[in-house]
């Protein structure tokens, strides 16, 4: 049985468990079959580090408090997240990598930093 590459079709000569006739056949496939899912975790990417960056922003000393208005207004996505942290006192907090928020009465926000990150 002859063994050919999965991006190009060339003969492929060698080891017997090669896939592909050099990195960029290998790389072209690979790039191709994860296009979707690549596409889809970049935009989820530039929405998390939008959001550390106006987190930063607003809070340079790393305790602040912010309006939801304020927030919104700078393009922050409060469906994004990349952990939560809930007290014992049953507080959450949301954070966007080492930065994060804790919804306060009237729509305002305590910002924080994480000092461990």
């Amino acid at each position: 049985m002859e063994r050919v590459c999965l991006e190009c079709g060339t003969i492929l000569l060698g080891r017997i468990d090669q896939k592909f006739c050099n990195d960029q056949c290998r790389n072209t496939f690979n790039n191709r079959i994860n296009k979707d899912e690549t596409s889809y975790m970049k935009n989820i990417g530039r929405v998390l580090r939008k959001n550390r960056r106006i987190l930063k922003k607003l809070n340079p000393t790393g305790k602040a408090k912010a309006n939801k208005i304020v927030l919104i207004s700078m393009g922050f996505n409060f469906m994004f997240f990349t952990n939560v942290y809930k007290t014992r006192q049953g507080k959450v907090y949301y954070f966007c990598f080492e930065y994060g928020y804790l919804p306060l009465k009237n729509d305002y926000f305590a910002l924080i930093k994480n000092k461990q990150a």
